[in-house]
């Protein structure tokens, strides 16, 4: 599996042009100004190959498009990242193999204890994460185009950011945009899911913090529920910060005649608890019983077509 990271590792940060073995320092999170393109070959087994062997080993892989995965808060890379990773390329080859190839961005949690602890702590490591991550989507750039002598790499880039992961996401973003870029982004992605996103529900809108995101998609897929215990939570803590909007993975865009309309709006409430007991945050994998989920349908046949079923074309919402 092929991963990028801006988690300090331990031993020396520099980037050798020979493979190197890796390993993360989860004592440590505060964001590496550094990013590191790795493989991991099995559990803590990890290496670093550098930019030009990962974006060749994505060039050259079967698969015909790539799905980047930016994890939740209060995620490890063993515990929680790489097997729901696994999990999810396992899903997507059991649909159809070589559609998909997973590649998570891994970005530094906090490894103390207590919840509200780690949320705040994890609020401010997602942010800063966002200078690392928009070098990165600039090498992807980089790596679309080529130099003249190679032919350009031709395979759609789809993005799934689940709960802070979206935190992570608009801010790089906005990062990538104020100090890379002269006009507005590109148009990089060809769908972004923005799954339970802990992020404020008028975001997407002209003058949101995350309208970035879907100026730089095709499509924007919000999926959310109304009793995700998580983002309850989640408003619950912001509240303390006198932050007083509900969350978009709590609701739906707070407007949809506010936001563009690429963004569309897919009310998971019939069934996520049941994904996920008792929680109901991360509900984008298997059902109760292991059969591929509701959500995941949805998502593989948006990657597959390039278009978002909707029941509602209008309003562009959808019940699943």
């Amino acid at each position: 599996m092929l991963f990028i990271t801006n988690r300090e590792p331990k031993g020396s940060i520099k980037t050798t042009k020979k493979s190197k073995p890796f390993q993360f320092d989860l004592d440590k999170n505060a964001p590496a100004n550094s990013v590191f393109y790795c493989e991991r070959s099995g559990a803590r087994k990890y290496s670093e190959i550098g930019s030009g062997s990962f974006m060749k080993r994505l060039k050259d892989s079967p698969s015909k498009q790539i799905l980047l995965f930016i994890h939740g808060f209060s995620n490890l890379p063993e515990d929680h990242i790489f097997p729901r990773v696994e999990a999810l390329q396992l899903t997507f080859d059991a649909r159809e193999e070589y559609l998909v190839e997973v590649v998570p961005l891994i970005w530094p949690c906090d490894n103390d204890f207590g919840i509200i602890k780690d949320y705040w702590d994890d609020q401010k490591a997602a942010d800063q994460s966002a200078f690392a991550f928009s070098r990165v989507l600039q090498r992807f750039m980089d790596w679309r185009s080529q130099e003249p002598e190679e032919a350009p790499c031709l395979k759609r880039i789809n993005v799934l950011a689940h709960s802070m992961g979206n935190r992570v996401l608009r801010e790089t973003m906005n990062k990538w945009d104020k100090y890379d870029l002269a006009s507005g982004v590109p148009l990089l992605f060809r769908n972004t899911f923005l799954m339970a996103a802990d992020i404020v529900n008028e975001a997407l809108e002209e003058d949101g913090t995350g309208r970035l995101i879907t100026d730089a998609s095709r499509n924007v897929s919000v999926y959310f529920a109304s009793d995700d215990l998580a983002l309850r939570s989640s408003k619950i803590s912001n509240l303390k910060n006198k932050v007083a909007s509900r969350r978009l993975g709590h609701t739906d865009p707070e407007d949809m005649r506010a936001v563009p309309t690429n963004v569309y709006a897919i009310d998971c409430d019939n069934f996520n608890n049941r994904y996920d007991t008792p929680k109901g945050h991360s509900y984008f994998l298997e059902d109760d019983s292991g059969k591929l989920g509701k959500v995941f349908e949805h998502m593989f046949t948006s990657i597959k077509t390039g278009r978002v079923t909707v029941d509602d074309a209008r309003n562009r919402r959808h019940i699943l």
